[in-house]
């Protein structure tokens, strides 16, 4: 794990107090670093980077690269904007984003289709799938079996479904036997307290660390703790794919930036925090500093966890998931490994690929079948290498 070059972060600290006293004194040198420091500006790359939501600490890396000046040292000016009404993925694909951020789960709509959208995923945000299900302590939910006869706030999505279906069935449970209503709740600890629901989806790091904050009893489990299959890449950080190929440099600095405002988030939890809430220009963390902070200590572990360095993006677990999609007809992949850069150099790429090949003969030996088809098509995609 690579560590913050300090020095560097003084230094340009220090640059940066000097300019504006040596402006403030109005001297000559001043005008000129002042016209300086505004032709370095024009020359630096713009990224526009889309959010996949209001800010939160799932952005804390990237709200520390800006502020930190990452991305200016690695020649780059970075705006960070919410997302369309039509999605994040959208907007990268159009190239109105060049980065932005999705989930491994919901990016298979955008990839499955007749027209798939041109994106990549290129790191993981967080290295585990920390979502499971929540609900009031001691009301029997303490496991997938006890969602029986219970009321969950739903989505309505597919892969929420059956995700919920296979791990009830491990156990034994029955799915039908479950309560659906929809889930519309924007404060899951309240909504449980309230008991206008039995259980919700949530994320841990959010959801999960907001019930402590607000002095909720809850019970909470973890899908990926119930099957393996579930620890998927949620969220990831997706690229533009005509980006990819025609600025490789500058998205390698950009993500070598990004890396490094992780790493920031991860030394030093509350002064992160303190970056993201002041960096937050829609107004949705005003009044939830506690809950930002104890967020952000609680992931601060969980950005890398027990992978090598930040953004990796374990190839098995992202192909399982895919497969199961697929498995389950959630899916009708024709590519379905495609979309994502596992790879930190050539001979990591021709591994990858071999090794896909042979999941999929492994699935099905029928040359038609689409797994199959796919694995055999990754012989012919360059991945694209991030560092």
């Amino acid at each position: 794990m690579r560590k913050l070059n300090w020095k560097k972060v003084i230094a340009g600290t220090l640059s940066a107090v000097m300019l504006l006293s040596v402006t403030a004194c109005g001297s000559a040198n001043g005008k000129n670093e002042s016209a300086s420091t505004e032709n370095n500006k024009k020359n630096l790359t713009k990224i526009t980077f889309c959010l996949d939501w209001t800010p939160n600490t799932n952005h804390t890396g990237i709200y520390a690269a800006k502020a930190l000046g990452y991305y200016e040292d690695a020649g780059l000016d970075v705006e960070i904007v919410q997302p369309p009404e039509n999605g994040a993925a959208t907007m990268c694909a159009s190239g109105q984003a060049q980065f932005a951020i999705e989930a491994q789960d919901t990016m298979a709509a955008a990839i499955d289709s007749d027209n798939p959208l041109g994106i990549t995923a290129v790191a993981g945000l967080i290295q585990h799938n920390t979502s499971g299900i929540i609900s009031r302590k001691g009301n029997g939910i303490d496991s997938p079996k006890g969602l029986e006869g219970k009321t969950y706030s739903t989505w309505e999505s597919p892969i929420e479904q059956a995700t919920l279906k296979t791990v009830m069935k491990d156990e034994g449970a029955d799915f039908s036997k479950v309560k659906l209503i929809p889930n519309n709740i924007t404060d899951e600890p309240a909504a449980l307290k309230a008991k206008q629901t039995d259980a919700i989806w949530v994320f841990y790091g959010w959801g999960g660390i907001n019930a402590t904050v607000e002095g909720v009893d809850c019970d909470y489990w973890n899908f990926k703790d119930i099957d393996p299959v579930f620890d998927y890449y949620t969220p990831v950080m997706i690229a533009n794919n005509d980006f990819l190929k025609d600025s490789p440099d500058e998205a390698k600095a950009f993500l070598a930036a990004t890396e490094k405002g992780y790493q920031y988030a991860i030394d030093n939890p509350k002064k992160a925090a303190d970056i993201l809430i002041e960096g937050d220009d829609t107004g949705s963390l005003k009044g939830s500093e506690d809950l930002v902070y104890k967020s952000q200590e609680w992931l601060s572990k969980q950005y890398v966890a027990d992978a090598d360095n930040w953004g990796v993006i374990d190839e098995t677990r992202w192909n399982n998931f895919y497969t199961w999609l697929a498995q389950n007809m959630l899916h009708n992949f024709k590519i379905p490994f495609m979309n994502c850069c596992f790879c930190y150099s050539i001979k990591c790429a021709e591994r990858f690929i071999k090794k896909s090949y042979s999941i999929g003969r492994k699935i099905c030996s029928k040359k038609s079948c689409p797994l199959t088809h796919a694995a055999g098509k990754l012989r012919r995609i360059l991945i694209f290498c991030p560092f």
